[in-house]
């Protein structure tokens, strides 16, 4: 089977924002407590925080953190997670019915985002509290001093300000699900108010409103019209989520999913575009797409967990094991996110350690690397300049998701310094090798660099504590450059990314 290619220098869709390649905690399961934070590991550092899971973060150059939720920050007063310890209070969390002991909060997250070397993308209450929070909580992080809530967190032992940039109002707003649930033109009119009470503290605050929580909710898209009609000029960013699942057992329909995601990114566009127009606005709303990842492994154990009205602490909550078919999913997402890169600004994996995350810990134990760790460190280690439109012909099926899907899934990058020319590719095919065949226009001078490959005969194949490498990348030599084309074989259902010097 072939695959043909067409790739110029000069026919660029958009600059990636780096922000595309960010993160997310919330307060859910082991994510903070066994996550990032477990005093007394045999790696943690003063402030308790996992060392060997700082240097998992540090690799992945997250540029951004989304925290504390999430369905949490809908109920969550952020003043809990201030002040000494021991005077914190201990608080039912309604949203995953756990307890949460309020150990770690924004001073100690802000101080966990240096160690990690990545921004805090903090989320407001507009759930159970509101304006009068939401300011009071921008006032403690960001002020220098002289004022109540500044002094404040200066008291508690946090001289400097936070100095964060990027705010989210509220979470999943359109939930019926989430605690403070509202209406869209409620949760817009709110929304809006708060937009201006925090730009009236900083006109240079980014600010991200709720879009839908998935494609399939009701709502959808007039939710996204309703709100931006009453936000639109006090915004920056209209968020989305999604989760991918494949609990039918069909890896092509599960791969064709991502079909879905480039509707749903083209369908808010469309409903930016109309609302820009009738407000006759010279901005343009980004998308940030802050919550997304495959998730349904851990379902029933959650289910499980959840049934029994324990009311736990940090209990073993969203802990899927992902397996290599996860690794084709989560590469055709980001492949996906590359090519949209002119609408989609902002992105978050959800999330980051242990929930629903690429890197695993055992309390006491070991972190590793889970399948899906891999695509998401390549993406965002070589996916960072300028992405390129790509002109495909390649095979095609068709399934219940979608018709004429391609075997072929791929986004190419090129580098700030228009130095290297990086193809991220995924064959879908369950037994065919794919012969890709590129036309590098307008790179006279490229060479092969490196192609890396993600393969294995077992689809649920997965990566453990003790065996932590049975899914890896390896390095292979198949892929050259002849008369201005790059070619490559890919094996079935494979990933791999080929680097070229340009």
């Amino acid at each position: 089977m072939k695959a043909d290619v067409v790739v110029h220098r000069d026919f660029r869709v958009a600059s990636i924002d780096p922000r595309l390649y960010s993160s997310f905690l919330e307060h859910l399961g082991r994510a903070v407590y066994g996550g990032i934070y477990e005093p007394g590991h045999p790696t943690a550092d003063a402030d308790g925080f996992r060392q060997d899971v700082i240097d998992l973060v540090k690799q992945l150059d997250t540029p951004y953190c989304r925290y504390p939720g999430g369905n949490f920050v809908s109920a969550y007063d952020w003043q809990d997670g201030i002040g000494p310890r021991s005077e914190r209070p201990v608080r039912l969390d309604l949203a995953w019915r756990t307890r949460e002991s309020n150990q770690i909060g924004v001073n100690e997250f802000v101080d966990w985002c240096k160690k990690a070397k990545t921004e805090p993308m903090l989320a407001v209450n507009l759930g159970s509290r509101g304006l009068d929070s939401a300011r009071n909580f921008l006032e403690y992080c960001n002020h220098p001093g002289g004022t109540y809530w500044s002094d404040l967190r200066r008291k508690h032992g946090w001289e400097a300000p936070h100095n964060v940039r990027l705010w989210c109002l509220g979470n999943e707003m359109d939930g019926p699900w989430q605690v403070g649930h509202k209406s869209a033109q409620e949760y817009g009119r709110l929304a809006d108010e708060t937009a201006k009470a925090m730009r009236n503290f900083d006109r240079s605050l980014e600010l991200v409103v709720c879009g839908s929580s998935h494609s399939d909710m009701q709502t959808y898209p007039d939710w996204e019209a309703q709100v931006l009609n009453e936000c639109y000029d006090s915004a920056d960013y209209i968020s989305l989520h999604m989760y991918f699942a494949n609990r039918e057992k069909n890896t092509l329909n599960y791969l064709a999913r991502t079909t879905k995601l480039d509707r749903y990114i083209t369908t808010i566009g469309g409903v930016i575009d109309y609302i820009k127009a009738k407000k006759r606005s010279k901005k343009t709303i980004g998308i940030s797409f802050d919550e997304w990842n495959v998730w349904y492994h851990s379902n029933q154990q959650d289910k499980d967990i959840l049934a029994k009205n324990e009311w736990p602490d940090a209990p073993h909550l969203l802990e899927d094991v992902y397996n290599f078919e996860d690794v084709l999913q989560v590469g055709g997402i980001l492949n996906t996110f590359i090519r949209r890169s002119d609408r989609v600004r902002i992105a978050c994996i959800a999330q980051l350690v242990n929930v629903i995350a690429p890197i695993m810990t055992e309390n006491g134990g070991p972190a590793w690397r889970q399948t899906i760790y891999y695509p998401f460190y390549f993406a965002s280690k070589y996916g960072r300049g300028s992405a390129l439109q790509l002109i495909a012909d390649a095979p095609t099926y068709d399934c219940d998701e979608a018709d004429d899907v391609p075997y072929l899934d791929a986004s190419a990058v090129l580098s700030d310094d228009s130095q290297m020319l990086t193809f991220f590719v995924v064959n879908r095919h369950p037994q065919n090798a794919l012969d890709l065949d590129a036309r590098l226009d307008g790179f006279a001078n490229a060479r092969v660099l490196e192609q890396v490959e993600m393969t294995h005969p077992d689809l649920e194949a997965v990566n453990t504590a003790r065996q932590p490498e049975t899914v890896a990348p390896i390095r292979v030599e198949n892929a050259k450059i002849e008369d201005g084309r790059l070619r490559a074989s890919l094996k079935p259902q494979s990933y791999s990314v080929i680097r070229l010097s340009v």
